[in-house]
């Protein structure tokens, strides 16, 4: 028995109307009669070609504003009927059930209804009902009946018909089910979450998360592992809805390093001042402020210059010409900002590998948002740290408080502090990093590699001494014992900002008096793992 099945009837219902019509007349030139509803229908008709109403199908009108329209026996019926199953068919006879050989549908826009920021009522009113059933009536019934949920497809679909004398062979019909199947998934995931943050519920009973092939990636992480980009429904701007301007396709690791400097660099407001962060391995080499977006990249670079070779540069504010000579002048990824000039789009051109990502904006620190994890068996999921230092109510807990140039670095390496693999310290000085160490089993070890690095930079710019002379640190999370803020003082740190909490807080305070050093307390953990 031949696994072909010849379509010639097709249900058509879209909320996405795009190569609607071309389709259409396609499907006409083999054959294919159209059944179609609301809008949908009114498209077809008015470009001249055949359709019936869903409604003379039914025998029933549109009814509760579109709500009703395709939840009826004469539609599903058509679509799960098994064609060579002899009851199947005679119900259909006793009924007046006509098949429904394709399906084509793509569902109401909640997620884009969500994402302008709708009212509650409206996200409500564009929750489809009709599509997703009828899309997994025809699923289910993929060894009979085509379903199409995207207009992506609707080439492929064609040209089978045209390869098969209007009939689609049953690896289409099953590749089609399975996307559809992932569509329903993803939407109902998207409608789960909206009313879950909605709710407040931080832990509802049952979570799901989705997302559209951005592309299929060369490999994961490393190159025995597969790997593939999804966007989700999650608008925040940033690396997933940035326009690639050139340059090589992104890999896995290109991705996961340009998200985490385009998070770092948006701690900084543009509004306020320039500033850019350079990534390597998803941790910051160097970040810092400035009057122009130059005088930001020269301050981070100069932190690590040898870290900065191959890593990725973001930008808080568009790229200019100046910036861009600069950034070209070393091996660089990506470089990500809000826009660029003409001139600094035409200077990157030179370097061909080289890949630009235009974001269009800068994603909001502040925004809520949930991150995910897998683990064996299962899955790992909070909110997104959204905490900021300008929010926080600084404590100092030392006999001398920080000056006001010291307070301005400490909210700087702080800010910083929070895109660093814990465990985290960082050394800042005139709001651009000085030191960073990243990573460490111990907090010790992450003050002591930070100063190495300090010592390692004065040396490639040959200064008298570290610029950690003179700095102020930042730590992720509490001090545990005195001996890490020691080495940071040993490095010559004159002020320490840290969350504090420590059974030995007071251990820690008593050895920053004892050298004079200024100590602020936030109160806010920033873990990173």
């Amino acid at each position: 028995m031949t696994d072909l099945r010849r379509i010639t009837r097709a249900l058509i219902s879209v909320s996405d109307k795009s190569g609607l019509i071309e389709f259409a007349r396609g499907l006409v030139s083999h054959g294919v009669e159209l059944v179609s509803t609301g809008g949908t229908a009114k498209s077809i008709k008015d470009a001249g070609i055949a359709v019936m109403d869903v409604s003379e199908l039914t025998g029933f009108p549109e009814m509760m504003d579109g709500r009703v329209k395709t939840l009826h026996p004469k539609v599903h019926g058509g679509l799960l009927a098994i064609r060579d199953n002899a009851a199947h068919a005679g119900a259909m006879a006793a009924h007046g059930i006509r098949p429904i050989d394709l399906l084509v549908v793509n569902l109401y826009p909640f997620e884009a209804t969500v994402a302008k920021g709708a009212s509650y009522d409206d996200c409500v009113e564009n929750i489809d009902i009709g599509g997703p059933a009828m899309i997994r009536a025809a699923a289910k019934n993929h060894a009979d009946v085509a379903v199409v949920v995207e207009p992506d497809d609707y080439t492929a679909l064609l040209a089978e018909l045209a390869q098969h004398k209007g009939e689609t062979t049953l690896a289409l019909r099953k590749k089609l089910a399975a996307k559809a199947y992932a569509r329903t998934a993803s939407y109902d995931a998207a409608i789960s979450n909206w009313f879950a943050a909605e709710l407040g519920d931080q832990a509802p009973a049952f979570r799901a998360f989705g997302g559209k092939l951005a592309e299929a990636l060369r490999y994961g992480e490393n190159p025995h592992q597969s790997a593939a980009f999804y966007k989700s429904p999650d608008q925040r701007s940033g690396v997933a809805t940035a326009r690639q301007v050139q340059g090589k396709q992104l890999s896995y690791n290109n991705i996961n390093d340009t998200d985490a400097a385009y998070e770092c660099v948006a701690e900084f407001d543009p509004r306020r001042t320039a500033a850019v962060a350079i990534i390597k391995h998803a941790n910051p080499c160097g970040v810092a402020e400035g009057s122009s977006i130059i005088e930001a990249y020269r301050k981070a670079l100069a932190c690590d210059s040898t870290s900065a070779f191959g890593g990725i540069v973001a930008l808080n504010r568009p790229l200019d010409a100046d910036s861009a000579k600069a950034i070209t002048e070393i091996f660089t990824e990506v470089i990500i900002a809000p826009d660029a000039s003409e001139e600094a789009i035409r200077i990157v051109a030179g370097k061909k590998n080289l890949r630009l990502l235009l974001a269009g904006g800068l994603p909001d620190p502040r925004a809520y948002g949930l991150t995910v994890k897998s683990v064996a068996g299962g899955l790992l999921v909070q909110s997104r740290d959204s905490a900021t230092v300008d929010d926080m109510a600084l404590k100092t807990v030392t006999k001398r408080a920080p000056t006001a140039a010291e307070l301005d670095d400490l909210r700087f390496a702080f800010r910083v502090a929070k895109h660093v693999k814990s465990n985290t310290i960082v050394y800042a000085k005139d709001r651009a990093t000085v030191g960073i160490g990243a990573g460490q089993m111990s907090r010790i070890d992450s003050a002591r590699i930070a100063a190495r690095k300090a010592e390692d930079a004065a040396k490639e710019l040959n200064l008298p001494s570290p610029l950690t002379k003179g700095s102020v640190v930042a730590s992720d999370a509490f001090f545990p014992f005195a001996d890490g803020l020691l080495v940071a003082i040993e490095a010559g740190a004159t002020a320490v900002i840290q969350p504090g909490g420590s059974m030995r807080d007071d251990e820690v305070i008593k050895a920053a008096d004892d050298h004079n050093v200024a100590m602020v307390l936030t109160g806010t953990r920033h873990f990173r793992h």
